[in-house]
Protein backbone atom coordinates (compact mmCIF):
# COMPACT_ATOMS: atom_id res chain seq x y z
CA UNK A 1 0.00 0.00 0.00
CA UNK A 2 2.06 2.89 -1.16
CA UNK A 3 -0.66 5.42 0.03
CA UNK A 4 0.27 4.37 3.80
CA UNK A 5 0.72 7.35 6.22
CA UNK A 6 3.60 5.73 8.19
CA UNK A 7 3.69 6.79 11.95
CA UNK A 8 7.34 7.03 13.79
CA UNK A 9 7.19 7.08 17.34
CA UNK A 10 10.42 8.41 19.36
CA UNK A 11 10.06 7.16 23.07
CA UNK A 12 12.43 7.15 25.82
CA UNK A 13 12.27 6.81 29.44
CA UNK A 14 15.47 8.57 30.42
CA UNK A 15 15.76 12.66 29.81
CA UNK A 16 18.43 13.92 27.72
CA UNK A 17 18.79 11.22 25.40
CA UNK A 18 18.16 12.85 22.43
CA UNK A 19 14.55 12.11 21.51
CA UNK A 20 13.54 15.94 20.65
CA UNK A 21 16.47 16.31 18.95
CA UNK A 22 16.27 13.17 16.20
CA UNK A 23 12.68 13.75 15.98
CA UNK A 24 13.31 17.10 14.54
CA UNK A 25 16.46 16.00 12.11
CA UNK A 26 14.87 12.97 11.12
CA UNK A 27 11.50 14.73 9.68
CA UNK A 28 13.31 17.11 8.09
CA UNK A 29 15.35 14.86 6.34
CA UNK A 30 12.58 12.37 5.48
CA UNK A 31 10.94 15.52 3.52
CA UNK A 32 14.45 16.35 1.83
CA UNK A 33 14.60 13.41 0.64
CA UNK A 34 10.97 12.84 -0.67
CA UNK A 35 9.62 10.87 2.03
CA UNK A 36 7.01 13.42 2.55
CA UNK A 37 5.11 15.21 2.90
CA UNK A 38 5.91 14.77 7.00
CA UNK A 39 4.11 15.77 9.72
CA UNK A 40 5.50 15.94 13.18
CA UNK A 41 3.19 16.21 16.41
CA UNK A 42 4.27 16.87 19.84
CA UNK A 43 3.02 15.12 22.84
CA UNK A 44 5.72 16.18 25.20
CA UNK A 45 4.42 18.90 27.73
CA UNK A 46 7.18 20.49 27.87
CA UNK A 47 6.93 21.56 24.05
CA UNK A 48 10.54 21.39 23.03
CA UNK A 49 9.95 20.12 19.62
CA UNK A 50 7.01 22.58 19.03
CA UNK A 51 9.11 25.70 20.15
CA UNK A 52 12.00 24.29 17.37
CA UNK A 53 9.25 23.89 15.12
CA UNK A 54 8.04 27.86 15.07
CA UNK A 55 11.86 29.25 15.37
CA UNK A 56 11.92 27.88 11.59
CA UNK A 57 11.62 29.86 8.82
CA UNK A 58 10.32 26.93 6.74
CA UNK A 59 7.04 25.62 6.61
CA UNK A 60 8.26 21.62 6.33
CA UNK A 61 7.64 19.32 7.89
CA UNK A 62 4.32 19.89 8.52
CA UNK A 63 3.06 20.66 12.51
CA UNK A 64 0.28 19.39 13.76
CA UNK A 65 -1.34 20.01 17.27
CA UNK A 66 -3.51 17.52 18.39
CA UNK A 67 -4.60 15.75 22.28
CA UNK A 68 -3.68 12.41 23.02
CA UNK A 69 -7.41 10.84 22.59
CA UNK A 70 -7.53 12.65 19.25
CA UNK A 71 -4.47 10.81 17.88
CA UNK A 72 -5.93 8.40 16.02
CA UNK A 73 -8.70 10.46 14.67
CA UNK A 74 -5.99 12.90 13.74
CA UNK A 75 -3.97 10.72 11.92
CA UNK A 76 -6.24 8.85 9.45
CA UNK A 77 -7.04 13.03 8.59
CA UNK A 78 -3.46 13.63 7.82
CA UNK A 79 -3.98 10.49 5.88
CA UNK A 80 -6.77 12.00 4.01
CA UNK A 81 -4.58 15.16 3.58
CA UNK A 82 -1.70 13.08 1.73
CA UNK A 83 1.18 13.13 4.37
CA UNK A 84 3.21 9.88 4.20
CA UNK A 85 5.38 10.24 7.66
CA UNK A 86 3.72 11.27 11.05
CA UNK A 87 6.63 12.01 13.45
CA UNK A 88 5.36 11.61 17.03
CA UNK A 89 7.74 12.76 20.11
CA UNK A 90 6.77 11.95 23.13
CA UNK A 91 7.60 13.31 27.04
CA UNK A 92 10.63 11.37 29.02
CA UNK A 93 8.57 8.99 31.70
CA UNK A 94 6.69 5.93 31.43
CA UNK A 95 3.09 6.93 31.57
CA UNK A 96 -0.64 5.81 30.02
CA UNK A 97 -0.15 8.60 27.78
CA UNK A 98 3.59 6.90 26.39
CA UNK A 99 1.19 3.71 25.80
CA UNK A 100 -1.79 5.27 23.80
CA UNK A 101 0.85 6.67 21.37
CA UNK A 102 2.58 3.49 20.90
CA UNK A 103 -0.16 1.68 20.17
CA UNK A 104 -0.80 4.67 16.87
CA UNK A 105 3.32 3.91 15.90
CA UNK A 106 4.43 1.56 12.73
CA UNK A 107 7.47 2.09 14.05
CA UNK A 108 9.27 2.94 17.74
CA UNK A 109 12.73 4.67 17.84
CA UNK A 110 14.15 4.58 21.06
CA UNK A 111 17.53 7.13 21.20
CA UNK A 112 19.90 5.83 24.34
CA UNK A 113 23.11 7.32 24.92
CA UNK A 114 26.54 5.34 25.66
CA UNK A 115 26.32 5.38 29.51
CA UNK A 116 25.14 2.74 32.17
CA UNK A 117 22.02 4.97 33.22
CA UNK A 118 20.55 5.22 29.87
CA UNK A 119 21.10 1.34 29.59
CA UNK A 120 19.43 0.45 32.52
CA UNK A 121 16.67 2.94 31.63
CA UNK A 122 15.28 1.23 28.09
CA UNK A 123 13.58 -1.69 30.26
CA UNK A 124 10.70 0.34 30.94
CA UNK A 125 10.54 1.40 27.16
CA UNK A 126 11.32 -1.73 25.67
CA UNK A 127 8.06 -3.07 28.13
CA UNK A 128 5.78 -0.63 26.69
CA UNK A 129 6.82 -1.60 23.00
CA UNK A 130 6.96 -5.30 23.22
CA UNK A 131 3.63 -5.20 24.78
CA UNK A 132 2.06 -3.13 22.11
CA UNK A 133 4.12 -5.79 19.59
CA UNK A 134 5.02 -3.03 18.14
CA UNK A 135 8.77 -3.10 15.86
CA UNK A 136 11.55 -1.30 17.94
CA UNK A 137 14.81 0.57 16.84
CA UNK A 138 17.60 1.84 19.29
CA UNK A 139 19.63 4.55 18.07
CA UNK A 140 23.12 4.85 20.09
CA UNK A 141 22.84 8.73 20.51
CA UNK A 142 25.69 11.41 21.59
CA UNK A 143 28.52 9.37 21.48
CA UNK A 144 31.72 9.76 22.03
CA UNK A 145 34.31 9.52 18.78
CA UNK A 146 36.62 6.18 19.24
CA UNK A 147 35.44 5.27 22.78
CA UNK A 148 34.92 1.80 23.70
CA UNK A 149 31.81 2.23 25.48
CA UNK A 150 29.68 3.24 22.32
CA UNK A 151 30.33 0.10 20.80
CA UNK A 152 29.80 -1.70 24.00
CA UNK A 153 26.44 -0.19 24.58
CA UNK A 154 25.19 -1.35 21.13
CA UNK A 155 26.05 -4.54 22.11
CA UNK A 156 24.09 -4.90 24.47
CA UNK A 157 21.29 -2.62 23.18
CA UNK A 158 21.20 -5.43 20.63
CA UNK A 159 19.98 -8.20 23.41
CA UNK A 160 16.81 -6.64 23.55
CA UNK A 161 16.00 -5.67 20.24
CA UNK A 162 17.18 -4.49 16.83
CA UNK A 163 20.43 -1.33 16.66
CA UNK A 164 20.69 1.43 13.91
CA UNK A 165 23.78 1.15 12.54
CA UNK A 166 26.45 3.51 13.07
CA UNK A 167 25.87 5.68 16.31
CA UNK A 168 24.93 9.92 16.00
CA UNK A 169 27.92 11.33 17.48
CA UNK A 170 27.94 14.19 20.24
CA UNK A 171 28.88 17.64 18.44
CA UNK A 172 28.04 20.94 19.45
CA UNK A 173 26.50 21.41 15.72
CA UNK A 174 23.43 19.38 16.75
CA UNK A 175 22.41 21.48 19.43
CA UNK A 176 23.40 25.08 17.98
CA UNK A 177 21.49 23.94 14.31
CA UNK A 178 18.07 23.65 16.45
CA UNK A 179 18.31 27.49 18.34
CA UNK A 180 16.83 28.58 15.49
CA UNK A 181 14.91 25.89 14.05
CA UNK A 182 17.25 24.69 11.69
CA UNK A 183 18.87 21.04 11.31
CA UNK A 184 22.46 20.01 11.23
CA UNK A 185 22.18 19.31 7.46
CA UNK A 186 20.78 23.01 6.89
CA UNK A 187 23.33 24.37 8.18
CA UNK A 188 26.35 22.62 6.73
CA UNK A 189 25.02 19.86 4.77
CA UNK A 190 28.53 18.53 4.16
CA UNK A 191 29.20 18.04 7.80
CA UNK A 192 29.99 14.58 9.34
CA UNK A 193 26.55 15.51 11.68
CA UNK A 194 24.79 15.75 8.55
CA UNK A 195 26.26 12.77 7.19
CA UNK A 196 25.57 10.16 10.74
CA UNK A 197 21.63 11.72 10.13
CA UNK A 198 21.12 11.21 6.81
CA UNK A 199 22.90 7.49 7.07
CA UNK A 200 19.65 7.02 9.86
CA UNK A 201 17.31 8.13 7.70
CA UNK A 202 18.36 5.95 4.91
CA UNK A 203 18.36 2.82 7.09
CA UNK A 204 14.74 4.24 8.77
CA UNK A 205 13.43 4.59 5.38
CA UNK A 206 14.37 1.11 4.33
CA UNK A 207 12.83 -0.44 7.15
CA UNK A 208 9.39 1.82 7.11
CA UNK A 209 9.28 0.87 3.09
CA UNK A 210 9.35 -2.79 4.63
CA UNK A 211 7.48 -2.63 7.11
CA UNK A 212 4.95 -0.86 4.46
CA UNK A 213 5.27 -3.07 1.88
CA UNK A 214 5.82 -6.54 3.51
CA UNK A 215 2.81 -9.06 3.49
CA UNK A 216 0.20 -8.75 6.63
CA UNK A 217 2.34 -9.47 9.89
CA UNK A 218 5.75 -8.34 8.73
CA UNK A 219 5.58 -5.09 11.25
CA UNK A 220 6.91 -7.86 14.12
CA UNK A 221 9.25 -10.15 13.42
CA UNK A 222 8.53 -13.74 14.48
CA UNK A 223 12.43 -14.40 14.73
CA UNK A 224 13.89 -11.47 16.52
CA UNK A 225 17.73 -13.05 16.40
CA UNK A 226 17.02 -13.41 12.26
CA UNK A 227 15.44 -9.70 12.14
CA UNK A 228 19.34 -8.68 14.35
CA UNK A 229 21.20 -10.82 12.03
CA UNK A 230 19.61 -8.68 9.22
CA UNK A 231 18.72 -5.43 10.57
CA UNK A 232 22.01 -4.38 11.75
CA UNK A 233 26.33 -4.49 12.12
CA UNK A 234 26.20 -5.63 15.30
CA UNK A 235 26.53 -9.37 14.32
CA UNK A 236 28.81 -11.99 16.48
CA UNK A 237 29.33 -9.49 19.13
CA UNK A 238 31.82 -7.47 16.65
CA UNK A 239 32.97 -4.08 18.05
CA UNK A 240 32.47 -1.17 15.71
CA UNK A 241 34.62 2.42 16.20
CA UNK A 242 34.71 4.89 14.25
CA UNK A 243 37.85 6.48 12.93
CA UNK A 244 37.87 10.50 13.20
CA UNK A 245 39.82 10.85 10.15
CA UNK A 246 37.42 8.51 8.07
CA UNK A 247 33.85 8.16 7.69
CA UNK A 248 33.96 4.35 7.40
CA UNK A 249 33.47 2.08 10.42
CA UNK A 250 36.46 -0.35 11.38
CA UNK A 251 35.55 -3.46 12.74
CA UNK A 252 37.76 -3.97 16.25
CA UNK A 253 38.39 -7.30 18.62
CA UNK A 254 35.29 -9.01 19.21
CA UNK A 255 34.45 -8.65 22.68
CA UNK A 256 32.10 -10.76 24.82
CA UNK A 257 28.07 -9.66 24.45
CA UNK A 258 28.06 -9.65 28.87
CA UNK A 259 30.60 -7.46 29.56
CA UNK A 260 27.24 -4.02 29.37
CA UNK A 261 24.39 -5.79 29.97
CA UNK A 262 21.72 -3.98 31.60
CA UNK A 263 19.36 -5.19 33.93
CA UNK A 264 15.75 -5.71 32.72
CA UNK A 265 12.41 -4.63 34.66
CA UNK A 266 11.39 -8.35 35.30
CA UNK A 267 14.85 -8.61 37.22
CA UNK A 268 14.80 -6.06 39.64
CA UNK A 269 14.70 -6.66 42.88
CA UNK A 270 11.96 -6.17 45.26
CA UNK A 271 13.55 -2.81 46.61
CA UNK A 272 13.63 -1.72 43.83
CA UNK A 273 12.50 2.27 43.18
CA UNK A 274 11.18 1.43 39.38
CA UNK A 275 7.81 1.49 39.61
CA UNK A 276 6.66 1.89 35.39
CA UNK A 277 3.06 0.68 36.16
CA UNK A 278 2.06 2.41 38.98
CA UNK A 279 3.40 5.73 37.63
CA UNK A 280 1.17 4.84 34.23
CA UNK A 281 -1.35 5.03 36.07
CA UNK A 282 -0.81 8.34 38.01
CA UNK A 283 -0.85 9.92 34.54
CA UNK A 284 -3.06 12.39 34.89
CA UNK A 285 -2.45 15.37 32.86
CA UNK A 286 -0.26 18.57 33.04
CA UNK A 287 1.68 19.08 36.55
CA UNK A 288 -0.21 21.00 38.78
CA UNK A 289 -1.35 24.54 38.30
CA UNK A 290 -0.35 24.22 34.94
CA UNK A 291 -1.97 24.37 31.73
CA UNK A 292 -3.32 21.63 29.60
CA UNK A 293 -0.88 22.91 26.49
CA UNK A 294 -2.56 19.60 24.23
CA UNK A 295 -5.56 20.89 23.82
CA UNK A 296 -7.26 21.63 20.99
CA UNK A 297 -6.79 19.96 17.70
CA UNK A 298 -5.48 22.92 15.47
CA UNK A 299 -3.50 22.02 12.02
CA UNK A 300 -0.79 24.33 11.28
CA UNK A 301 1.35 27.27 13.31
CA UNK A 302 0.74 27.68 17.12
CA UNK A 303 -0.67 30.81 18.32
CA UNK A 304 2.48 32.93 20.63
CA UNK A 305 2.18 32.26 24.01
Amino acid sequence: MSDTTMVVVFASQKGGSGKTTLAGHVAVEAEKCGAGPVAIIDTDPQGSLAKWWNARAAHTPAFVQTTIPHLGRDIEQLHRDGIKLVIVDTPPSVTSSIVDVVTHADLVIVPTRPSPHDLRAVGATVDIVEHQHKPLVFVVNSATMRARITSETAVALSQHGTVAPGAIHHRVDFAASMIDGRTVGEVDAESRSAKEIADLWTYLDGRLKRLRDGPIGARMSNDPARELETLTPYRGGEDIEYDEENADPVVAVPMPAVAATPVAPSSVSPTSTWDGVDRRKRDSGPPPNMPERRAGAVFGRRNAG
